[in-house]
């Protein structure tokens, strides 16, 4: 019965991970964290469960990445200069992880993810002439509604806004998408599609490095991990067979609304 659980939750972590490119970590970790409390699981520590995540969430972003690789959506140089700031910040947030408690946790992350909910209520205009916007590295892409779109972004306010990305992944084992998507989307106009797909090779890079801290502190439960994969593995390639055939806007409503769901079920957990 419990592995049974455990691949239900990695195929639905893979999913909608891939699918809004938050990596999975959101749906594994509190998910973890509930089935222990109710005793459906053997209970594990925060830290565990956030251990536990970031090693699942390696083979998501290689499955969401081999996915979206075919249709050619992933930027990787984008996500390689992204990567030079969020592989620090993951190290750094893996470390701060480890002195919070319970209530803590869900609470921060609770607040966390409405946070990143409000920013995709922010309008933007991804029409708008990205020369106005003097950034150093541009790229176009032609969306599935077949409309081309240019975005850009400079270099070192990248690595810095993913420094912060791969901070938040490392302490709360999502990966770092749920910020990096908004991020992207927002403030260099990427097109949601190749957003979420960059962001899957991100959290593949990314959660390489933030999983060796949590391994080095003995923060993972293989039994766990070894029936999580296989759900995650092929809930990935769900997720990603379903992102290539939305709507731009309809990926960012999905976003939002997993965000929301999750940050207010933290909230109540962590005050509760």
């Amino acid at each position: 019965m419990e592995y049974v659980l455990l691949i239900l939750v990695g195929f639905l972590a893979g999913t909608i991970g891939s699918l809004v490119g938050l990596g999975g970590g959101v749906i594994i970790v509190p998910s973890l964290l509930f089935l222990g409390a109710t005793h459906f699981l053997p209970t594990v520590s925060p830290q565990v469960a956030v251990g536990t995540s970031l090693v699942v969430i390696i083979f998501n972003g290689l499955s969401s990445t081999l996915s979206y690789m075919k249709d050619k959506m992933v930027d990787y140089r984008s996500g390689l200069l992204f990567f030079i700031g969020s592989g620090p910040g993951a190290i750094v947030g893996a470390w701060v992880n480890n002195v919070l408690s319970l209530a803590h946790f869900s609470l921060y992350f609770g607040l966390f993810l409405i946070f990143v909910s409000f920013l995709l209520m922010l309008n933007r205009d991804s029409s708008k002439q990205v020369e106005s916007k003097h950034f150093k590295i541009t790229r176009t892409y032609i969306t599935n509604e077949g409309e081309t779109v240019t975005y850009g972004y400079h270099p070192v306010l990248a690595i810095v806004i993913a420094f912060i990305v791969g901070f938040f992944g490392g302490l709360f084992g999502i990966g770092g998408g749920s910020l990096m998507v908004p991020a992207m989307i927002l403030l260099f106009l990427f097109p949601p599609h190749v957003a979420v797909a960059t962001s899957m090779f991100i959290v593949f890079l990314s959660s390489l490095v933030s999983s060796l801290t949590h391994i080095t502190m003995g923060n993972v439960e293989w039994l766990f991990v070894l029936a999580l994969i296989p759900g995650v593995w092929f809930g990935a390639k769900t997720g990603a067979f379903i992102n290539k055939r939305l709507k731009s806007k309809t990926v960012v409503i999905v976003l939002r609304l997993v965000l929301v769901l999750l940050g207010i079920r933290l909230i109540y957990q962590g005050i509760s």
